[in-house]
């Protein structure tokens, strides 16, 4: 009856445990192998002596164990015990003082998060490691995601994974002098993170809460490291602006729940509050960026009280900047969504039907979406049946696969 909660447990605490222990031991894949024999040792061993008072550190105390054996394994032989640790064990290993690196920050999964996003690195490969490390997808979501094979994805994980090795790149948060230069990387990571989160990848609910909170925890240490960056400030921003829509995002049918039809009196008003005080901040500096407009985005979102209420027209203006600074298909498609909302929905219509055209986004369920949805409201139904159809066919996620099931049933599908 135990395994949902060391289901849940482990992916709460799987990315600081992960963190810890490639600290500790250099090694992606050391760290990677000890802790899936970690989580395996859980799975046999908590369901009959019971949970752990301190789950992540008995879950450190067995994989940093188990690395030793491996690292032993490779110039002995076997020596791997099956033996489960003394439950009182780990708060030791869990309250050993590190040396903090030159930065000062001694939280091991920002350290993660530069090393992932090291200048060396190509940005496809520093992203499948963050979406490895950091959010804990498998080698076959990650290739879903980059829409590719899964043994290239897996090449691409080992490659890098050697080269951080081999280069001895450091596992460190840089010097101050070199953070402007690494820093639009790291947001992206982390923002990553927080989107997985957000709209999970191949699981039952809609969300990660966990990946939210770890996105939004890493954005403040960054607020702390760089509190004069606009950017840094308009991230945290943006993420707290969308997850204070978390409670009303899903039904009681588990489907998801779009914008317009949410319960705005159950937004989390702390959260938007303290979302667009630090949108202010950013602003204020002038230094317009990317993460700022989107924020700006949401919080036109968030300060209308009504659906009816939302200022299309500076939203799609909004978009047409970002557009310019930020040029990509799924930008494009978000700022013809927002025409057809502030001029008509044959203009935002007119441009997706451009967009499908391209086939940049034709295995993007999203882009079938929307074209069905604002096909939906102009009453062509037979042709929104058919895009409701292909982004059935494309979508991951059970809970957006529950809303577009009954969109196609209202167009009489």
């Amino acid at each position: 009856m135990l395994t949902p909660v060391i289901d849940q447990i482990c992916r709460a605490e799987g990315a600081r445990v992960l963190a810890g222990l490639i600290r500790r031991f250099g090694d992606f894949d050391l760290a990677e192998d000890a802790l899936q024999d970690a989580f395996t040792k859980a799975l046999e061993v908590w369901p009959t002596q019971g949970l752990p008072q301190a789950p992540a550190a008995w879950l450190t105390t067995v994989a940093q164990r188990r690395a030793l054996d491996l690292l032993r394994r490779r110039r002995t032989g076997p020596s791997y015990s099956d033996e489960p640790p003394d439950v009182a064990a780990p708060e030791a290993a869990e309250s050993e003082s590190h040396p903090a690196d030159v930065s000062g920050v001694e939280d091991d999964r920002l350290r993660l998060v530069f090393t992932c996003c090291h200048p060396a690195i190509s940005p496809q490969a520093q992203t499948a490691l963050a979406l490895r490390t950091l959010c804990g997808l498998s080698t076959r979501q990650i290739a879903r995601a980059f829409l590719e094979p899964e043994a290239t994805t897996a090449q691409r994980l080992v490659r890098v994974k050697k080269k951080i090795l081999d280069a001895r790149i450091p596992y460190e948060v840089p010097p101050r002098d070199e953070l402007p230069q690494r820093l639009q990387v790291v947001l992206g990571v982390v923002y990553l993170v927080f989107n997985e989160g957000y709209a999970a990848t191949e699981t039952p609910g809609l969300m990660r809460p966990d990946l939210c909170a770890e996105a939004i925890r890493l954005a403040r240490l960054l607020v702390e490291l760089v509190p004069q960056e606009p950017e840094v400030l308009a991230l945290l921003a943006l993420m707290l602006l969308h997850d204070a829509r978390r409670a009303t995002r899903i039904g009681a049918d588990g489907a998801l729940i779009p914008l317009e039809e949410q319960d705005r009196t159950r937004w989390n008003r702390d959260a938007i509050d303290a979302g667009l005080e630090l949108l202010d901040r950013a602003l204020a500096f002038r230094s317009r960026g990317p993460y700022q407009v989107q924020a700006a985005i949401a919080a036109l979102h968030a300060q209308a009280a009504r659906a009816e209420d939302t200022d299309w027209k500076q939203i799609a203006a909004l978009y047409g900047g970002l557009l310019r600074e930020q040029p990509s298909a799924v930008v494009e498609l978000n700022a013809a969504v927002a025409l057809a909302m502030a001029e008509g929905v044959p203009q935002g219509l007119a441009w997706i039907e451009q967009l499908g055209a391209r086939e940049e986004l034709q295995g993007y369920h999203l882009l079938h979406a929307a074209r069905a949805d604002l096909l939906r409201r102009l009453g062509q139904h037979a042709p929104a049946r058919q895009a409701y159809r292909c982004a059935l066919v494309l979508v991951r996620n059970d809970a957006e696969r529950c809303y577009l099931q009954r969109r196609l049933v209202e167009c009489g599908g």
